[in-house]
Parts: C-alpha cells; structure tokens; sequence
C-alpha cells in the first residue's frame, strides 16, 4: 500500500515537478469541441481555444485546470502550431490513471465541457528561417509519442509551407522511433504512416512492440520491429548536423540518454522530456 501512496503523490505534483520550467502568463479558456479514443487507454481531446493571443512551440505542454478539480492536470500538446492558427484548435491525448484531471477527462469530460489552459515547456523544436537545416531522431516510449507527434506535425507543415508558398525553412530528414507494449498501444498510427507517404524520404519512422500478442496488421508490418529501440538502430543516424528528441518513462530516457552519449553523441545534442 505504502509504495502506491508514495507513487500517487509523486504523480500529483505536476505544479511542483516543472516549477522551474518556463511558464507563459497568458492563460486562456478553452471548450471541449471532439473527443475520440485514440487507445482502449487514451482520450484525444480537440479543445477551441477562446484567447487569440495564445501560442505554443511544438513539443510543450499546458497546465490544464478543471472547475471543481483542485489538482492541476500537466499534459503535452500532441497537435501543431499550424492548426492553432488556422484553426483555433489544439489536441491533448490523455492517458486513463486515477490522476484526478486524467480522470476527469476519461470519465466526466463531455463536448462542451470547460477548461483553461496555460503553456508551458523548454522541450521544444521551433526552427527559425534561415537556420541551417538540422536532422532530427525523434525516440518515444509509450505515451511519450505526445510532444515527438506535435513536432512532426509542425514539420510537415513547415515541408508543406515550403512547397505552397516559398517558406524559407530549411529543413532536415527526420526518423522516428516509436516503442510501446504492442501496435494497440502505438498512439496516432495511421496518422504517422500517413505522414511518411505524404513526405516520402523526408519523415520516415520505425515502430518498436516490446509484448505483442497478436497479429500485426498488414499496413503497419513493414514499419514494425520486435523488440526494443538498440544501440544498433541510432547509430546510423550520428552526425553533427543531427539532434535527439527523446520523451518516454524516466528508465527509457535514463537508458537511451546513456546509450547515444556511449555512441558519441554531444550532450547538447540531446533534449528529452520525462513524462511521469
């Protein structure tokens, strides 16, 4: 019972864990307007946001307050910048836990439902025009694929900027690494496959099932590796133009981390968010 109790409140304190994370001041209200399940285990959330003023930078999160919930919920972006502009919309996938904000999202969120929102986060890919192109690895675990998945959404974005309307980014290859207990639990999967045949060459990506039971679908098989994200897999992609996202459970962050530091990669090279 102890070890519960002591894993519950360290669960809690989203507000205390990022306390030295920078904070914008803008906090905005916002209207539950979809909400899909993206797993047997995870809401997709659509919420419109109300402050035309409000902005993030793919990979950050928002403190999420609920009337009537004391605790202050601590989810990351899985959306674009790009569709908060045209659209007004920004999407949040919140993982089932006995959390009280993800437990409200699962089992009392409702269309229409109100809630305010405020960004926050230094783990971010925000390329300015005329920065030099950088190759990206992008490795999640689990839930993870969150901010990675935002960041992928703003880069083909930028690629599609850069076809319509002259963009002056330059912009890299990017390869995710996706790790989960099975292809149930691969988050925004058929999103991400459908990225890669839009962007052939420019985003490719490598699912990773570590305990799958069952069969494997066709569309996904050719993307599909047993096993855990090696050694073997990353070090093709060290170079000195390349920077390593990595967002996951802290062991995975811990383990990879180490890994890309034993294949020479410069620590500031690497960023990672741990998502408890």
């Amino acid at each position: 019972m102890a070890q519960s109790t002591i894993k519950s409140k360290r669960k809690m304190d989203h507000l205390e864990r990022t306390a030295n994370n920078f904070r914008q001041e803008v906090i905005t209200q916002a209207k539950v307007c979809g909400i899909t399940n993206e797993s047997g285990t995870v809401k997709r959330l659509r919420l419109a946001i109300e402050n035309k003023d409000f902005t993030f930078k793919a990979g950050q999160w928002v403190d999420f307050f609920i009337p009537g919930v004391s605790v202050v919920g601590g989810f990351s972006i899985c959306s674009s910048p790009g569709l908060l502009e045209r659209e007004g919309i920004l999407e949040l996938a919140v993982k089932h836990t006995v959390h009280p904000p993800a437990h409200w999202v699962h089992t009392e969120c409702t269309l229409d439902s109100e809630v305010a929102l405020r960004v926050g986060g230094d783990f971010f890919f925000d390329p300015q025009p005329g920065d030099p192109p950088v190759n990206l690895v992008l490795i999640a675990g689990g839930v993870g694929i969150n901010p990675l998945f935002s960041i992928l959404l703003h880069i083909a974005d930028l690629h599609g900027y850069q076809e319509g309307k002259g963009n002056r980014h330059k912009l890299g290859t990017v390869k995710l690494y996706y790790s989960a207990k099975n292809t149930s639990e691969l988050l925004f999967k058929k999103n991400i496959l459908g990225l890669m045949k839009a962007f052939p060459g420019k985003i490719t990506c490598c699912f990773h099932v570590t305990q799958q039971c069952s069969q494997i679908c066709k569309e996904l098989q050719p993307h599909i590796t047993e096993g855990r994200i090696s050694e073997k897999d990353l070090e093709k992609h060290v170079s000195t133009d390349t920077s390593w996202y990595i967002c996951g459970p802290p062991p995975m962050i811990e383990s990879i981390s180490k890994l890309l530091t034993n294949i020479g990669v410069p620590r500031n090279r690497i960023f990672f968010e741990k998502w408890w």
